[in-house]
């Protein structure tokens, strides 16, 4: 591709980005000062590469995922934040308040607002959680507090009111052999260990092992589903997207953002910012998804946006950048 060339592609994505329209020669002449007939034949040889596609409703074209792939990464610099931008993420990060994980998840949420697609923050999920430990807090009135804890740090608490004519002693001696028998097992993997190796070991020593059974499996149950670690801001932004405004599109989509198995196919294992087009992510053949890893202070994961194809590439990575960049700099003055 010569350098005209690369300038025209450069506009007409830019231009198609910011109009959603076709961008026909007309445009491109004034802008560029050349002939009709100069205009339309680069296009039609940007065409013939692939960086181009026909619009079936008009003469015009508009980027192919080649094209938008070849400006990503060849034509565009990302594009730096502007000062009341900066003051909003900075803000967030020097809050000597926040946790780390809550400062990604709000700077993910301002970053929804400015771009106006869905940002998603995934944690490590609960089978990459291993028990540490299980405590059995009494409290007035026959309730108990159980406390799971894992080797990531991650803590749960449910509380439970005892039947009557149970003890308390019940509990906490179900606890020291739960904890004797199942630490180090990945959380996910509790539930089904409990039932199969746990619970006959009970039903020899508490009379009413199928009730405490009962507590402890449901601790277990609720802290793995509220250990998925998948987090949306702005979950319908990209539903007001002109790329799906039909409602079977809308179906599609929303119902692939309800599927974590899926959700969880957006992680980054590489560092920097990475960003997949249309087929490149395992996600959504029909969105962009830009990406970068984390890791700081024990706590990893990936931190994402995810848009229609026509997306304000050099916004979003500029964002990304500079949120992987603060970061870094949390990490370091640990």
């Amino acid at each position: 591709m010569n350098s005209r060339q690369q300038e025209l592609l450069k506009e007409i994505v830019e231009s198609y980005i910011n109009t959603v329209r076709p961008v026909g020669s007309k445009t491109l002449c004034k802008k560029f000062k050349l002939s009709s007939a100069t205009i339309r034949n680069e296009m039609a040889e940007l065409e013939k590469l692939g960086y181009l596609e026909k619009n079936h409703v008009s003469s015009g074209r508009i980027p192919s995922e080649l094209g938008y792939k070849y400006y990503v990464d060849h034509l565009m610099k990302p594009k730096e934040l502007n000062g009341e931008e900066m003051l909003k993420l900075q803000t967030i990060f020097h809050n000597q308040q926040l946790q780390v994980s809550d400062a990604i998840l709000e700077c993910m949420s301002i970053i929804s607002d400015i771009t106006n697609y869905t940002s998603v923050v995934l944690g490590k999920s609960s089978s990459d959680n291993m028990l540490q430990q299980v405590s059995i807090i009494p409290l007035d009135h026959n309730q108990i507090i159980a406390l799971v804890c894992t080797n990531k740090g991650v803590v749960e608490n449910k509380k439970f009111t005892l039947p009557e004519g149970m003890y308390v002693e019940e509990i906490v001696k179900t606890c020291e052999i739960v904890n004797k028998m199942l630490i180090g097992t990945p959380i996910n993997q509790v539930s089904e260990r409990l039932e199969f190796e746990v619970k006959p070991v009970i039903s020899k020593t508490i009379k009413q092992y199928e009730t405490v059974y009962g507590i402890f499996y449901d601790a277990f149950n609720d802290f793995a589903k509220n250990s998925s670690n998948v987090f949306f801001s702005g979950k319908s932004n990209i539903l007001k997207q002109p790329e799906f405004d039909n409602v079977e599109e809308i179906k599609k989509i929303v119902s692939k953002f309800e599927d974590e198995s899926l959700v969880r196919k957006i992680e980054e294992n590489g560092d920097g910012v990475h960003v997949y087009i249309g087929e490149e992510n395992e996600f959504d053949e029909n969105v962009t998804v830009v990406k970068s890893k984390f890791h700081v202070n024990g706590e990893e994961g990936t931190i994402a946006i995810v848009g229609p194809k026509r997306m304000e590439y050099d916004k979003v990575v500029g964002l990304l950048n500079y949120i992987s960049e603060e970061l870094n700099k949390n990490k370091e003055n640990k």
